[in-house]
């Protein structure tokens, strides 16, 4: 799994753009999440920005003061346009917007920029920042991802904000904070499977507000515990939501809280992306090949040279999955 955040993409940005030729005049970002790298681009190179509705009609965003009005391309001719995109995968939508250029009566030079792409599309676009390759997801559309369907995704720090100290009673204030918690990140798919450490007696609270707010899903996991005080003397927020990952066979864990996103990940030898940290958090070497033993030895084999042999090649193979 490749994850990227925002900050890789600037830092990634910043990395490669001095191969950006010197002669732009115009960064054209392709909506949406091409707007955001071309901004970023922009910006970077005090460029002028224009989607690119905007690029066809001949308008561009305003630019700040940092420029007298005479270098912010007013009454300038656009001789050499940057279109750019976040990335590039099945590459349909920057050939759709070549489509729309070609028909258009602009007659500037084009040259198409991505700043993530896979190899095998490398050869279909002018500039290309960085090869990354499947599964991947980005930062900036999580939560609107194909790969929900298949995913395990925390509730409080994720869907809707963490009740505060005071909120969190176990009583009236806890099932207020239930109806009325305010949204945070709603998947606009449906996602696999909900995973909660919220006690099961408030399903039907926590179904209402999902209902409310239009998030679906194949199915709510809660636990099964009294109250919130044996739920505390358990500990095992991280260990249940690890368990529930293993056994939904999901590919992709959303948790909301660092901690419990490396027991999660170390756990069950997955990946999980930790909403705390905007980063992607991966099994240790160690946690792959405890797993790895212990399926050996649940199998009745003795763990003999050719075994062990075999063992290490495959702890080698999952690591360079995970780490490559």
């Amino acid at each position: 799994m490749n994850f990227r955040n925002v900050a890789d993409l600037n830092a990634c940005i910043l990395d490669n753009i001095g191969v950006i030729p010197k002669d732009i005049d115009l960064v054209v970002g392709i909506p949406r999440s091409g707007l955001l790298a071309a901004n970023l681009i922009a910006l970077h190179l005090n460029l002028p920005l224009a989607d690119i509705d905007g690029f066809l009609r001949g308008q561009i965003f305003q630019m700040s003061f940092n420029r007298k009005p005479s270098e912010r391309m007013t009454g300038r001719r656009i001789a050499k346009a940057l279109i750019v995109d976040d990335s590039l995968c099945s590459g349909r939508e920057m050939q759709r917007t070549l489509q729309r250029i070609s028909r258009s009566e602009l007659t500037c030079e084009i040259v198409t920029l991505v700043v993530y792409v896979v190899p095998e599309q490398r050869q279909n676009v002018d500039i290309a920042f960085e090869m990354c390759q499947l599964p991947r997801i980005f930062e900036w559309n999580l939560m609107h991802h194909g790969s929900l369907v298949n995913a395990c995704v925390d509730i409080d720090g994720v869907l809707c904000r963490d009740p505060t100290d005071d909120e969190n009673d176990d009583g009236e204030q806890y099932i207020h904070f239930l109806k009325s918690a305010e949204p945070y990140l709603l998947p606009t798919l449906p996602v696999g499977y909900l995973v909660t450490c919220r006690l099961e007696k408030y399903r039907g609270e926590t179904e209402a507000w999902l209902h409310e707010h239009h998030v679906k899903y194949r199915e709510l996991i809660m636990m099964d515990m009294p109250d919130k005080a044996a739920r505390i003397k358990s500990g095992s927020h991280g260990r249940f939501k690890a368990i529930v990952y293993d056994k939904t066979n999901a590919s992709l864990f959303i948790e909301s809280n660092i901690d419990q996103a490396f027991e999660i990940s170390n756990r069950s030898c997955k990946p999980v992306v930790c909403i705390e940290s905007r980063s992607l958090v991966l099994p240790s070497l160690d946690s792959i090949g405890k797993k790895l033993l212990r399926k050996v030895l649940r199998s009745g084999k003795y763990l003999t040279t050719s075994l062990s042999t075999r063992l290490k090649h495959k702890l080698l193979e999952r690591t360079v999955d995970y780490y490559r």
